[in-house]
């Protein structure tokens, strides 16, 4: 049984964001990697005064292939375990082949799969700025409070921002909208066990949408579950309680992963950056 996990964070965080995740899991003797995204691989401050000048140019295909190029330097098979956009990368990653058991945390909205009404009202000032395709965007701290981290208390907003929260580039929004790169096969033979996890109170990607792609993944032969915390937002993996979000993933990846995770697999699908 593979005692290795890979955390995917998504947009606006960067690795820093899984240390919580990371040091629990690494406490029950597992050995976690945390690949940030290509040119997010500095402190969330430093981000956000300087943000690396091809930030902007980073789409969903570079970042995939950096992941699989991670997971391929790896000596065993890893449990996947994404969140928000993270959580598509995750699904797109077993669709491919790669990992023993995957667990979407909030996913982001995925090809085929309708928008949820907050989901819609949380993209529009990414959509909704000229330009933004090309540009490096930054979150408002009036933005973090009020739906990305809406269940944290009011007099924590500035702590966890100033900790947390780093620019991304706009093009990840634009590549799920005008392309197909996130569309997942969703009956596919192969894909590993999966678990979706979403969040009541999220208002970034609906539970209803988590739901909807459930009902997607289902068609795939091998076992798929449902979790929602009905009093968790979208900062689920970081605001106070995390531990049994974490506890609750890991349980159900280590009781279905696939046995025999010793080397890494892919379906030979490859993308150019």
């Amino acid at each position: 049984m593979t005692k290795t996990i890979m955390l995917i964070h998504g947009a606006w965080l960067n690795a820093k964001s899984w240390e919580g995740f990371r040091a629990h899991y690494e406490a029950k003797g597992y050995t976690v990697v945390t690949p940030n995204w290509p040119y997010d691989d500095r402190e969330p401050a430093e981000l956000r005064a300087n943000p690396h000048p091809m930030l902007k140019a980073v789409g969903v295909h570079g970042i995939i292939d950096h992941l699989e190029a991670e997971i391929r330097k790896l000596s065993e098979a890893p449990i996947l375990m994404g969140h928000s956009a993270g959580g598509v990368w995750t699904q797109i990653l077993l669709d491919r082949g790669f990992g023993v058991a995957g667990v979407a945390i909030d996913p982001a909205p995925t090809t085929g799969v309708r928008l949820g009404i907050h989901s819609i009202v949380s993209a529009l000032p990414v959509l909704g700025s000229w330009g933004s395709w090309k540009r490096t965007m930054h979150m408002s701290r009036d933005f973090f409070g009020n739906r990305f981290a809406n269940a944290l208390p009011k007099n924590q907003i500035d702590e966890y921002y100033d900790r947390y929260i780093v620019p991304t580039a706009g093009k990840v929004y634009w590549d799920g909208i005008l392309t197909s790169i996130g569309k997942v096969r969703w009956d596919n033979p192969d894909r590993a066990p999966l678990l979706l996890i979403g969040g009541g109170l999220d208002l970034i990607a609906d539970a209803s949408m988590t739901r909807a792609i459930y009902e997607r993944q289902k068609r795939a032969p091998s076992k798929t579950a449902l979790k929602i915390f009905e009093d968790r937002s979208h900062f689920t993996c970081i605001e106070p309680g995390w531990e049994e979000v974490a506890d609750y993933a890991l349980d159900w990846a280590m009781r279905n992963a696939r046995a025999g995770g010793s080397n890494v697999t892919s379906l030979g699908v490859h993308y150019a950056a």
